[in-house]
């Protein structure tokens, strides 16, 4: 009874370690299975999300793409060929030549030629036809008959400032306004007089024809002459710079934008205020007036593409740096002195 109670015992035992290892079995499998769908599913779930970014990458370049080939586009559609002739005022110079070659880096097809010759002969030649921009210090209308003038177009592009120049080891650094007259009429011919050294005066003259030489008549002298100098008249402000660093008792007159970065000489006050843009804006240095680039009508396409360069936002920064003033901080003071006269 014994033997056969223990191998009861042990069937049973038997028997519950089979399904033991049964139901152990069943959830290993079961477990496995979970496990592999997950992976799977998050794999595919990556595997979506890798080609959503992709596409998404692809639209992008793509409308990058497109973008830069439109802006391309309107780019070569807007550039200008062709040329340009400019001549005229010395004072204008410097600026022009500045944006010519500015205008010309952006528009490669495009020859941008400019001289000076004095504001007269500009406004001259662009009457007649012979160049397509006229630059000017004064209005047409001073230079030229009535009928002439009418049929320009007038471009204010900057204003100008004109400054008294004398050599450097000249100790005068302020005259009034009658000792400037004085000594560019020819009245006053000794630097001791105004009281400089026993020096006799040199006059640097400019021609009749230059429009410098108008602004300064007009501004600084109350309209009066200046008194002729043949041997020293000169339009060309380097030379009149050069003239007055080389002759100790030499006065002359120049724009502002000559005078940049230049202590070959030096300016001289007014009533005792500074010839500077602070105070041409301001309006308590009355030597001052409109730089103008004239257009037979409306002018051709590329004389306007170039003048419409010069006033814009691209090249207005430049202005300045260059000696010359922005109009639109002319003071209401400044301006409705110069509109009175």
């Amino acid at each position: 009874m014994k033997n056969l109670f223990v191998k009861k015992i042990t069937a049973v035992s038997a028997t519950a370690l089979m399904a033991a290892g049964m139901l152990a079995g069943c959830g290993s499998s079961s477990s496995t299975t979970t496990a592999s769908t997950a992976a799977e599913t998050t794999e595919s779930s990556a595997a979506a999300e890798s080609t959503a970014q992709t596409s998404e990458a692809a639209s992008t370049e793509a409308a990058s793409s497109e973008a830069a080939s439109s802006e391309a586009a309107s780019t070569a559609a807007s550039a200008v060929s062709g040329e340009v002739t400019a001549a005229g005022s010395s004072a204008l110079l410097p600026l022009a030549q500045a944006a010519a070659e500015s205008f010309m880096k952006e528009n490669p097809d495009c020859i941008v030629t400019v001289n000076g010759g004095g504001s007269g002969e500009g406004l001259k030649q662009v009457a007649d036809g012979a160049v397509d921009i006229g630059d000017s210090d004064v209005f047409a209308e001073e230079k030229l008959d009535a009928d002439a003038a009418a049929k320009l177009v007038d471009h204010e592009v900057c204003t100008i400032t004109m400054a008294p120049v004398v050599n450097a080891s000249n100790k005068v650094t302020d005259l009034s306004t009658d000792d400037l007259i004085g000594i560019f009429t020819g009245k006053i011919t000794n630097w001791k007089d105004v009281g400089g050294d026993d020096m006799d005066i040199v006059l640097v003259t400019r021609p009749s024809s230059s429009g410098t030489r108008a602004l300064f008549k007009t501004w600084a002298l109350n309209g009066e002459e200046e008194a002729s100098n043949e041997a020293l008249e000169t339009d060309d402000s380097g030379t009149l710079l050069q003239t007055v660093e080389q002759n100790e008792g030499a006065i002359g007159y120049v724009a502002l934008s000559y005078l940049v970065n230049n202590d070959a000489v030096k300016t001289v006050s007014i009533d005792g205020v500074e010839p500077t843009l602070e105070n041409t804006y301001n309006g308590t240095y009355k030597v001052w007036g409109y730089e103008h680039m004239y257009t037979n009508g409306e002018g051709s396409e590329q004389a306007q593409a170039f003048i419409n360069y010069m006033m814009g936002d691209t090249f207005a920064d430049q202005l300045e740096s260059l000696g010359y003033g922005v109009s639109s901080k002319m003071s209401d003071d400044a301006v409705k002195a110069h509109e009175a006269q």
